[in-house]
């Protein structure tokens, strides 16, 4: 069996969180690997315009500024193993084992920021027309929809609160909802229903996406109502907001760290899960709200914690 290969800190996952903790790693001179099994950015680089990152005053492309996470964790030292897929972590003394496509390393620490997905309505437009007029972000892109029509899929508070976020936007709100009543806060609903260019489409669900000119044109919707049940009608729309809720990839924190009711890794103020030396940062973690600003914070905090716990055993030798 080959000798493993010794790194201070992995990496795993290569959005904004994972991106500013190598980033960090690596200018404190630790050995710092971040493992992605795509192509580093995460979800910032599927989302088409992005206005509220600092330094940015006019807004920048989301592929762009994944990249420009990349190059400067790049430049200051981080080592990228891309299309790798990380199998399992596991304790070995005050290390961890991280095996990779069947390989083992070893790491002083780990910092885990595979982040989370946005649940799929599974309907016919909805994976063509993403980034075209489809989106699970309303804080990232409703300031595109200026004057034009939109709805937002969904019933819960995350659903509620972007359709009021739209609203200072866009000319009109369709907010459709697949039952009778809304699952939200009741003070959030009543907002809704104070704001005029708010309109509810109880009792409805998206059968499709469709789109003209390789962009949105509206929602086919059909009815849920026992009096028209299974009754379809045309939405005309610019934009498709799509709050159902998100799903956090968690496979490998099953069984090792805390996780709360939904799945999402427990974490202190600095990253740490209920592991020492396990970090968690970003979207993967049950911090809000879910920002690219936000976990960029958090993938610095958990670098420089990890940065800490590693030094100090370096130090106990």
């Amino acid at each position: 069996m080959s000798e493993r290969e010794i790194i201070d800190m992995a990496v795993i996952g290569g959005g904004p969180a994972g991106l500013t903790a190598a980033l960090y790693g690596a200018r404190a001179r630790a050995k710092t690997v971040v493992f992605e099994k795509g192509l580093p950015g995460g979800q910032i680089i599927t989302t088409e315009w992005v206005e509220n990152y600092p330094g940015f005053p006019t807004g920048i492309a989301g592929p762009d500024l994944g990249q420009l996470f990349h190059e400067q964790a790049e430049n200051y030292g981080a080592e990228f193993r891309n299309f790798s897929e990380v199998e399992s972590i596991r304790p070995e003394g005050l290390d961890f084992v991280v095996t990779v496509s069947g390989d083992e390393l070893l790491a002083r620490a780990v910092i885990v920021s595979t982040g989370a997905v946005p649940k799929k309505l599974g309907i016919p437009g909805e994976a063509e027309f993403t980034g075209r007029g489809v989106s699970w972000c309303a804080t990232c892109d409703g300031a595109l929809y200026r004057d034009k029509r939109v709805c937002v899929i969904g019933g819960g508070d995350a659903a509620l609160q972007e359709a009021l976020f739209l609203a200072k936007f866009a000319s009109d709100v369709h907010l459709i909802h697949r039952r009778d009543a809304f699952r939200a806060t009741e003070c959030i609903q009543e907002y809704c229903h104070e704001e005029s260019k708010i309109q509810m489409h109880m009792s409805r669900i998206p059968a499709e996406i469709v789109g003209e000119d390789s962009k949105v044109a509206g929602v086919r919707l059909v009815s849920t109502e026992e009096a028209t049940k299974g009754e379809e009608e045309f939405l005309p729309l610019d934009g498709v907001f799509i709050f159902i809720g998100v799903d956090p990839v968690n496979e490998l924190m099953l069984d090792l760290v805390e996780l709360d009711d939904w799945g999402f890794v427990i974490t202190d103020n600095i990253g740490r899960t209920s592991v020492p030396g396990l970090y968690a940062a970003g979207d993967l973690t049950n911090r809000e709200p879910k920002q690219v600003v936000t976990a960029a914070g958090q993938g610095a905090a958990a670098a420089f914690e990890a940065l800490r716990f590693i030094d100090a055993k370096v130090c106990a030798i």
